[in-house]
C-alpha cells in the first residue's frame, strides 16, 4: 500500500531572495522516508501539482503517524543552502482513500516562536494500492552537486523513483526501501551522527533531547560543501525538470512542533482569492540615512567687498550657521519723483525694469502718476550674476507698440556695499536718472547680503522670471504661518421648559431632541419622550473645536422626531461664542436659562407664541486642555490653550533646510517646482519654490522654541501647483503633489550637536508601490536652555493635568482631532500665499486612522519583535535548565544559591545588571536620528490589491465584486485573530475554574493542594523551599521525564466555557 501526498501549490510565501520573490520547493517526511518536489523559481505563489509516494506497511498504524511537509527557498548564490519558509505537521487521520480526496489548504507555521513565516500550502492526502510503473532512465546531464542541508555523513534507507502519471500528466515521486549513500565532509557540529535503525521509542527520545538544538539553527541553513548523490538515485522527470530525494535528516535536527488545529478550507467550500504578485521592491540601502558634509557658515571669499566687509564670516556664524551661505544682490526700488511725461501721450505711466545680464525683473506700472511709489525688492543670487553692471530702467507703459524709455541708473557691482544682519537696513538714496532729458530721480537701495536678510522672504527672485501672474509669484515666496488658537468648547444641555407642540400633533407624545451646530460641526442629544408635559431633560455633554477669532455662532434647535427621516423644528436659539466664559482649570461652571424662539411651520409661515420656551444650558471654553490636531504618536506640542498656563521653554530647535537631491519629476516634462514645509508646535514654515530643478537648494534656517523634548518635527517636500496651473477633467485646480516627508523626534537628538544628514523621501503610490522620490538634506541642532528643567520634564505627564482629571474618551479625542485638522487647514488656506489643504492634511497625517492591511502587518511584526525579547529570555532559561553550556549552568546555580541565602541582594543585583546592560549598549547607540523605514512599514512586500485597498476612498468607490473579495479576505484574517482570542479566553477561564466548582473533583484537588502548601509554607523555612524548588527546576536532563508535568496535565484538563458556545 502507498501513501500519496500531492503537493498542489503554495500561496503568499515570505520573500527570501532579496528581490521580493523566492525559488521554492516542498519536502515531505513520513516514517524515515524523505522526498521533495521540483524547484519553482522566482515566485511567491508556486504551483507544483506533483505527487510524492511513500511506502505504507500497515494502514491501521497510519492514525498514529504524522506527515511533516516543509517549504524551503533554494539559494543559488554563494554559499549555497536553503531558507526555511514554513511547515505543516499533519496527522494520519487526515488521510482518506483514493477518490475521496479533496484539496486542503493549511497555513504554514514556524519552527520556533516569532519566526517570520506566512502563507499557506494546498495538499491532497490519500492511500492507494495501485502498483507504480517503473522509474524512467537516468539523466546523465543532471548536475549532481545539488545543495542540501546536511550536517552528517550517513546511510539512509531511502531512495526515490519518479514516474509520469498516465492520466493527469503530473509528476509522481516514489520512496522505496533501497539504500543510498550520501557522502559529505564531517562539519564542525555538535549533532550526533544518524543512527541506521530507529524504533519509535528511540525516535521520541532523540526528538525530546534535541528540541533546543533545533532552535539554535539559523534560518538560513548554509552548507559548506554540496552533497554528492549517487547517479542511480536521480531520475528524469521530463526534458526541463528533474526531481531528487533529499538524504534523511538526523533526528537531532527535527523538532516536534505542536500545530494548532486550524479549520481546513477546501476549494469547493469557500472562494479562493489569489492576490496579484508583490511589487518589485526598491533597494533597501537607497532608503537609509546618509551623512552629508555641507559647508556650513563658510566665509565669503577674499575681495568680496571693501576692507571692513572681510570680517562678515564671524558674524555669519552667529546668525545663519546651519546652512550654506548664499550671496544675493538686493535692489530695493522705493519710489520716483519728477518723471518726464511721455512724448506720445503727454502723461506718465511709469514702471521700473531691473536688468542684470540676461535676467530682468519689472515692477507694476501706475497710470498717470509722475511720482509713483513701489517699495519692491529684487534679489539675484551670485550664481545668476552674468554682468559686472546693474542697470535700472524707467519706462513708460504703452498700450500699442514698444514701451517708451525715460531714463536709467547704472551701478558698478564692485562698488556695491555689503550688509549682514543684525545690521540695520541700508537707507535708500535718491539717484538722478540718465536719459533723453536729464530729469527725474529714483529712490533706491542696492546692497549685497545673504538669505539671512529680512528682505529675502519678500524679494522677487530671478528664478521666478518665467512664472506668469502676480498671484503665482506670490505663492513661490517663503513664509511663516501660525496655526489658529484652538479651544475646546464644552456645552451641557440640561433640560427645557414649556416647549410648544404643533396643534396638528396634540394627540401624540413628542420625541424631542436638541441639535447643536457650530460651523460644520453638528451634534445631537438622545431622544427624550416627553410624556408628562413638554419639559424634557437630557443632561448631556457635547464637545466642539473652535478657533479664535470666533467667527461661527452657536446655533441650537429643539426638534421633534415626527417619523424616521423627518424632523420638525420647534424652537431655535443663536448665541455668540464670546458670550461664554473661559475656564482655565476644572472648577464648576454656572448654568444659565436661555429663552428660545418658538415657532411652528403652520401654513408655511412661522407662528410666534406669547410665552417663550426656555432651555437650560451650561457652557464654557476649556483653556486647560491641549487641542490635539495631530496624533499623540508624533505630537509636536503639548501646551494647553490658555497662554497663562504656559511654562518657559526648555530648549531651542534650529533646522537648516539645505536642499534636495534627485527629485522625481512629477509634472509633464523632466522638472519639479519644489518647496519644503515644516511644522512644529503652532509654527509652520514654508520655503520658497525653486522653479524647474530636480536638485533644489533652499539653504533657509528656521527656529522654534521647545517646551517638551518628547515631541516630533515634521518636514515635507511638495510640488507647487500654482507655477504651472492646469485644470483637470472635473474643472478643479490641480493639488500640490506630495514628494515625501521626514519626522525627527527631538528626544533622540543629542543637545548642542549639529546633525547633517541626507534623509530619503519615500512615498507609497497607488500604482507602483513604495517609491523613492529623492533625498532631503537637513541640518538640525537642539540646544538645551536649562538642564534641570529639561530632565524634570521627563517626570511630567505628556498632556496637561486636566486631561487626566477630567479625561475625554478615545472616540471623542479622535472626532475632535479630525475637526481640529479641518479648522487648521481651512484657516491656513486663507493665508497669502495659502498653505493648501492637502499640504496640511499630509503633514498632520489625516488618514492615519483608516484601515490598511500593510499597517496591520507592520504593527503585528512590531508586537512580535517586542515579544521576542521574552521568548529569548525563556529560551535562555530553557538552555540553562537543559545544561547546554555546563559552565554557565553551574554559575547560575551558584548565583541562585547566593540570592536565596541573601534575598536582600536580589533587587540590587537586578538593578545593577540592568545598569551593566545599559553601559554595554552605549557603544551600539544610534548615531543618527530615525528615518522612514520601508522594512518596518512592510512597504517593500506590499501587493497591488492591498495597495489599491489602502488608497481607496471612504466610503469605498470600488465595484461590489472586488469589495466582496476584500471582505472575505478580512473575514479570514479576523478568523485567525478570533482563534487566538478564543485560546486566550480559554486559558483565563481555566484559571477561574480552579475555585468555581465547575469541575468538583478538580476544585477539590486544588483545595487539598492549597491546604498542603499552606501547612508546608507555615512549617518549613521559605528559603529552603525556594532553594529546593529552584534546584528542581534546574535539574539535569537525565533526571527529567519526557512526559508533560503533573501541573500542566492538571491545568489542561480544567473546563472552560468554550463548550457552551454556539
Amino acid at each position: 500500500m502507498k501513501l500519496v501526498v500531492e503537493i498542489v501549490a503554495a500561496h503568499d510565501l515570505m520573500p527570501k531572495d532579496g528581490e521580493g520573490s523566492a525559488s521554492t520547493y516542498a519536502e515531505v517526511e513520513f516514517i524515515n522516508q524523505l522526498c521533495r518536489t521540483k524547484t519553482v523559481h522566482k515566485t511567491l505563489y508556486p504551483k507544483w501539482n506533483q505527487k510524492l509516494s511513500f511506502d505504507l506497511s500497515n494502514k491501521e498504524t497510519l492514525q498514529k503517524q504524522s506527515i511533516l511537509v516543509s517549504v524551503y527557498n533554494e539559494k543559488r548564490s554563494f554559499p549555497p543552502g536553503r531558507n526555511f519558509l514554513g511547515r505543516v505537521k499533519l496527522s494520519g487521520s487526515n488521510v482518506v482513500k483514493k477518490g475521496e480526496e479533496i484539496i486542503q489548504r493549511h497555513p504554514l507555521v514556524s519552527k520556533w516562536w516569532f519566526s517570520p513565516v506566512k502563507g499557506d500550502i494546498s495538499l491532497k492526502l490519500y492511500t492507494t494500492t495501485e502498483p507504480l510503473s517503473n522509474p524512467s532512465s537516468f539523466n546523465p546531464d543532471f548536475d549532481t552537486n545539488i545543495p542540501f542541508n546536511t550536517n552528517t555523513s550517513s546511510k539512509s534507507k531511502v531512495s526515490c523513483s519518479i514516474e509520469k502519471s498516465q492520466h493527469s500528466g503530473e509528476n509522481t515521486t516514489c520512496c522505496t526501501e533501497k539504500q543510498i549513500i550520501v557522502s559529505t565532509k564531517e562539519p564542525e557540529s555538535k549533532h550526533k551522527p544518524v543512527k541506521e535503525e530507529f524504533s519509535e521509542e528511540e525516535e521520541e527520545e532523540e526528538e525530546e533531547e534535541e528540541v533546543e538544538e533545533e532552535e539554535e539553527v539559523e534560518e538560513d541553513e548554509v552548507i559548506k560543501e554540496p552533497v554528492k548523490v549517487k547517479p542511480e538515485t536521480i531520475y528524469r522527470v521530463n526534458k526541463q525538470e528533474t526531481v531528487i530525494s533529499q538524504p534523511l535528516k538526523s533526528f537531532q535536527e527535527r523538532v516536534p512542533v505542536t500545530v494548532p488545529i486550524v479549520p481546513v478550507m477546501s476549494y469547493h467550500q469557500a472562494p479562493f482569492f489569489v492576490p496579484t504578485p508583490p511589487i518589485q521592491k526598491i533597494n533597501e540601502n537607497d532608503c537609509k540615512l546618509k551623512d552629508a558634509n555641507p559647508i556650513l557658515s563658510n566665509k565669503w571669499p577674499e575681495g568680496a567687498g571693501s576692507g571692513p566687509h572681510k570680517r562678515i564670516g564671524e558674524k555669519l556664524n552667529n546668525t545663519y550657521d546651519l546652512v550654506e551661505q548664499m550671496q544675493y544682490l538686493y535692489i530695493r526700488v522705493v519710489k520716483a519723483r519728477d518723471l518726464p511725461p511721455s512724448q506720445l501721450t503727454g502723461s506718465s505711466d511709469p514702471y521700473i525694469e531691473v536688468r542684470l545680464g540676461n535676467y530682468k525683473g519689472m515692477t507694476r506700472h501706475f497710470e498717470r502718476k509722475p511720482n509713483p511709489e513701489w517699495n519692491q525688492v529684487f534679489a539675484f543670487s551670485k550664481d545668476r550674476v552674468q554682468s559686472t553692471y546693474l542697470e535700472i530702467f524707467v519706462k513708460d507703459k504703452q498700450l500699442l507698440g514698444r514701451d517708451e524709455y525715460l531714463g536709467k541708473v547704472v551701478f558698478d557691482l564692485n562698488e556695491v556695499p555689503v550688509r549682514v544682519p543684525p545690521d540695520s537696513a541700508l537707507a535708500p538714496q535718491w539717484y538722478k536718472m540718465e536719459g533723453r532729458v536729464n530729469r527725474g530721480e529714483i529712490m533706491l537701495a542696492v546692497w549685497i547680503g545673504t538669505q539671512a536678510d529680512e528682505a529675502f522672504a519678500e524679494a522677487w527672485h530671478a528664478d521666478v522670471a518665467s512664472v506668469q501672474g502676480a498671484g503665482a509669484v506670490q505663492c513661490t515666496r517663503s513664509k511663516v504661518y501660525i496655526s489658529p488658537k484652538l479651544w475646546y468648547f464644552r456645552l451641557t444641555v440640561i433640560e427645557a421648559q414649556d416647549i410648544v407642540q404643533p396643534y396638528s400633533d396634540k394627540g401624540r407624545f413628542p420625541e424631542l431632541f436638541v441639535k447643536v451646530q457650530i460651523g460644520t460641526q453638528v451634534l445631537k442629544t438622545k431622544i427624550c419622550n416627553a410624556r408628562v408635559g413638554l419639559n424634557p431633560s437630557w443632561n448631556e455633554d457635547m464637545f466642539f473645536v473652535v478657533a479664535e477669532p470666533f467667527e461661527e455662532q452657536l446655533v441650537i434647535t429643539v426638534e421633534d422626531r415626527v417619523q424616521p427621516g423627518k424632523d420638525e423644528l420647534l424652537a431655535r436659539l443663536v448665541l455668540p461664542l464670546a458670550a461664554f466664559e473661559k475656564r482655565l482649570d476644572h472648577r464648576l461652571v454656572n448654568s444659565q436659562w436661555f429663552n428660545l424662539e418658538s415657532f411652528s411651520l403652520a401654513f408655511g409661515a412661522p407662528h410666534h407664541h406669547k410665552f417663550a420656551s426656555r432651555l437650560h444650558l451650561k457652557g464654557c471654553l476649556e483653556g486647560a486642555y491641549h487641542v490635539m490636531d495631530e496624533s499623540t504618536m508624533y505630537i509636536s506640542d503639548t501646551r494647553p490653550t490658555a497662554r497663562q498656563l504656559w511654562k518657559s521653554p526648555i530648549g531651542v530647535l534650529e533646522v537648516g533646510i539645505l536642499g534636495a537631491n534627485g527629485l522625481m519629476p512629477v509634472k509633464g516634462g523632466s522638472n519639479t517646482d519644489a518647496y519644503c514645509a515644516a511644522k512644529y508646535g503652532q509654527k509652520w514654515v514654508r520655503t520658497r519654490t525653486i522653479i524647474g530643478s530636480l536638485n533644489p537648494c533652499w539653504n533657509e534656517q528656521y527656529t522654534w522654541e521647545v517646551y517638551d523634548p518628547c515631541t516630533v518635527i515634521t518636514i515635507g517636500v511638495f510640488d507647487n501647483c500654482h507655477v504651472q496651473t492646469s485644470i483637470n477633467g472635473n474643472g478643479n485646480i490641480n493639488r500640490d503633489i506630495r514628494i515625501g516627508k521626514v519626522r525627527i523626534r527631538l528626544s533622540t537628538l543629542q543637545t548642542d550637536r549639529i546633525y547633517t544628514n541626507v534623509h530619503p523621501l519615500v512615498m507609497l503610490t497607488p500604482n507602483s508601490g513604495v517609491k523613492k522620490m529623492g533625498e532631503l538634506k537637513l541640518a538640525v541642532r537642539f540646544t538645551c536652555l536649562s538642564l534641570p528643567r529639561f530632565v524634570f520634564q521627563y517626570a511630567q505627564p505628556l498632556l496637561p493635568k486636566v486631561h487626566y482629571i477630567n479625561p475625554l474618551s478615545v472616540t471623542q479625542v479622535e472626532q475632535l482631532r479630525f475637526q481640529a485638522m479641518n479648522i487648521v487647514a481651512a484657516r491656513l488656506a486663507r493665508s497669502e500665499p495659502p498653505l493648501r489643504k492637502e499640504v496640511v492634511e499630509y503633514m498632520l497625517d489625516v488618514d492615519s486612522h483608516m484601515w490598511s492591511m500593510r499597517r496591520s502587518k507592520a504593527n503585528f511584526f512590531r508586537v512580535m519583535a517586542v515579544l521576542s525579547v521574552v521568548a529569548t529570555t525563556f529560551q535562555w532559561i530553557n538552555q540553562i535548565c537543559n545544561w547546554k553550556n555546563p559552565i554557565t549552568t553551574v554559575l547560575v546555580h551558584i548565583l541562585f544559591i547566593i540570592l536565596v541565602c541573601f534575598p536582600e541582594l536580589i533587587l540590587p543585583t537586578l538593578f545593577f545588571y540592568m545598569f551593566l546592560v545599559g553601559i554595554w549598549n552605549y557603544r551600539y547607540r544610534p548615531r543618527d536620528p530615525p528615518h522612514m523605514d520601508i522594512k518596518l512599514s512592510c512597504a517593500e512586500t506590499i501587493h497591488l490589491d492591498e495597495l489599491d485597498e489602502e488608497f481607496d476612498t471612504f466610503p469605498t468607490s470600488k465595484p461590489p465584486d472586488l469589495v466582496r473579495v476584500r471582505y472575505d479576505r478580512m473575514r479570514s484574517v479576523a478568523g485567525r485573530i478570533q482563534m487566538v482570542v478564543g485560546d486566550v479566553a480559554t486559558q483565563g477561564e481555566r484559571i477561574r475554574a480552579l475555585l468555581s466548582w465547575r469541575d468538583p473533583r478538580a476544585t477539590s484537588l486544588f483545595m487539598m493542594v492549597c491546604l498542603f502548601g499552606a501547612i508546608v509554607l507555615y512549617v518549613a523555612p521559605l528559603r529552603v523551599l525556594v532553594l529546593i524548588l529552584g534546584l528542581y527546576i534546574l535539574r539535569h536532563p537525565r533526571l527529567r521525564s519526557r512526559l508533560p508535568s503533573i501541573p500542566a496535565n492538571y491545568f489542561k484538563r480544567l473546563p472552560s466555557r468554550a463548550d457552551s458556545m454556539l
